[in-house]
């Protein structure tokens, strides 16, 4: 099928445009309607998606299932995956069913709430996919909107603020990154990405109001893209917008953004940085191994002393990025195998911890830790989920929390052995503050009066958790199941980066090194 991808990316925006143009009303079988549209279009995406994993040759480093079109003002509209790219298309239409199943009991405007998950996925799929500068950053913009959307309107008591903070972080970041892309295109006169891959930007020094620019253009360009990347992950010190968004966005909301839309800026990394800016990748790469190594200590104390759960896996959420940036920028196989392993694997436990908060948010309708205690006395199938999730956040063996962490850190140790003892330190804090967590919610006996008539998880909610713990302990035990398919074009990264690197290192600092 030649079209397939796109068949896949624009099917949930379908299938809004036929929940907007064709539902009325706000009665109880317009509510169940909108629901079963788009549960039944968000699972129908997985199943072609999964078209796209079986098609796809690992052993082929370059770009699949490549779509291309003539579009508007001479621009193009090219889609296309590789081995970096199509897990995370499989990431993104496996988890948004779950996010419909999860957000079911939701009565506020129904209609609407369904059609911004709906064109989110789309958004989302779009940016993973996108082989045209112009393209990717449409996609990667317009999926603000929706999220935007979601936690303005139906977020807790402080969505306003929590809404525009996340949305003026975002987009100031992307700014700059808009004037890169703009220079990008003048300088090679394409704005096709696999063009772009094997283009060489320019690596000559300058003074730049009374600076020395090391690296030339290739460093501020790197800089820009840096930017919103950084501000998307989110990296520390941009971070705070972060756990504001979470605390204040419903369960579904929480679960795309801390499942997905985290993971748009490693993709960028990998996607940009790393291949079309080798020489000011390499330049930045001690900064920015630092930045991770700082974020994984520093954002796991400030979980620690958190009262609200949501802001405590916030948090955790940051740390666990740092170890991403940090494997992407230690530039060798394992490190990079590592990032994307743990981006996946991240998906999965994060959005079932957020699941976790909902399930008992439901019931008691507050998030704070201290309102809780003794749970496993009442809901017993509860604590052993949430116990699964807590170890595989942790980094158990057994799970998949512990390979992409165990290879982020030997790539890390290869690129900068104080940095990866520095990081290592962060599993250490991922087990204070997760147990301590979980001994606080589940554990004790069941003493508060609120607590005493709840009930445990119904039906509905453990057949949305079974696909998650079901991945969880799969990808524990046969990592190369994610391996497999992202090693070959992980490899060819790898060494297309050290050969430009190379190429355009000196001599004499060769000769020095040796």
């Amino acid at each position: 099928m030649n079209n397939l991808l796109s068949i896949v990316t624009f099917l949930p925006a379908v299938a809004a445009l036929i929940l907007a143009l064709f539902l009325r009303g706000e009665d109880e079988d317009a509510k169940r309607n909108a629901r079963w549209v788009a549960l039944a279009a968000t699972v129908l995406t997985f199943f072609l998606s999964i078209f796209i994993l079986t098609g796809f040759e690992p052993s082929n480093t370059g770009f699949q299932f490549v779509e291309e079109h003539d579009w508007l003002l001479g621009l193009k509209y090219k889609m296309g995956v590789d081995g970096i790219s199509v897990l995370f298309v499989l990431l993104t239409t496996f988890l948004m069913p779950i996010t419909i199943a999860a957000c079911w009991t939701v009565e506020t405007r129904v209609k609407e709430y369904m059609i911004a998950f709906l064109m989110l996925e789309t958004l989302m799929l779009g940016v993973f996919c996108a082989l045209d500068l112009v393209l990717f950053y449409l996609f990667f913009e317009a999926g603000l909107i929706p999220m935007f959307l979601i936690i303005g309107i139906w977020g807790g008591a402080n969505r306003i603020y929590a809404s525009f903070k996340f949305f003026l972080y975002t987009f100031l970041g992307s700014v700059l990154m808009l004037v890169a892309i703009v220079a990008m295109i003048s300088d090679a006169g394409t704005a096709d990405i696999p063009t772009l891959l094997n283009h060489q930007f320019g690596t000559e020094s300058f003074n730049l109001l009374g600076f020395h620019v090391v690296g030339g253009l290739q460093t501020m360009l790197w800089l820009a893209f840096f930017a919103s990347f950084a501000v998307k992950m989110p990296m520390w010190p941009v971070h705070t917008w972060l756990p504001d968004a979470h605390v204040q966005a419903p369960t579904a909301g929480s679960v795309v953004l801390a499942a997905i839309l985290l993971k748009m800026g490693g993709y960028g990394f990998l996607r940009f940085s790393l291949p079309m800016f080798p020489v000011a990748s390499d330049i930045m790469a001690p900064f920015v191994l630092w930045l991770s190594a700082i974020a994984i200590v520093y954002t796991s104390l400030v979980a620690l002393v958190q009262t609200d759960m949501k802001k405590l896996i916030a948090y955790s959420s940051v740390a666990h990025m740092g170890y991403v940036t940090a494997g992407i920028f230690s530039a060798n196989q394992q490190g990079v195998d590592g990032a994307i392993f743990q981006m996946i694997s991240h998906g999965f436990i994060s959005g079932a911890l957020f699941l976790c908060v909902g399930v008992i948010y439901d019931r008691i309708h507050t998030r704070e830790i201290d309102a809780y205690g003794g749970l496993v006395n009442r809901m017993p199938a509860y604590a052993m989920i949430f116990l699964l999730f807590t170890m595989a956040n942790v980094g158990l063996p057994g799970t998949s929390g512990f390979v992409g962490e165990f290879l982020t850190l030997m790539g890390m140790f290869q690129a900068n052995t104080w940095v990866a003892a520095v990081a290592t330190s962060g599993v250490i804090f991922s087990a204070a503050y997760a147990l301590w967590l979980y001994r606080r919610v589940v554990m004790g006996e069941l003493l508060k009066e609120s607590l005493k008539s709840i009930t445990d998880m119904s039906r509905r909610e453990r057949a949305i958790f079974a696909p998650l713990v079901f991945m969880t302990l799969l990808l524990g035990v046969y990592p190369s199941l994610v391996t497999d398919v992202i090693g070959p074009s992980v490899e060819a990264l790898v060494s297309g980066y050290e050969t430009a690197v190379l190429d355009a290192t000196p001599a004499s600092q060769i000769a020095a090194q040796h």
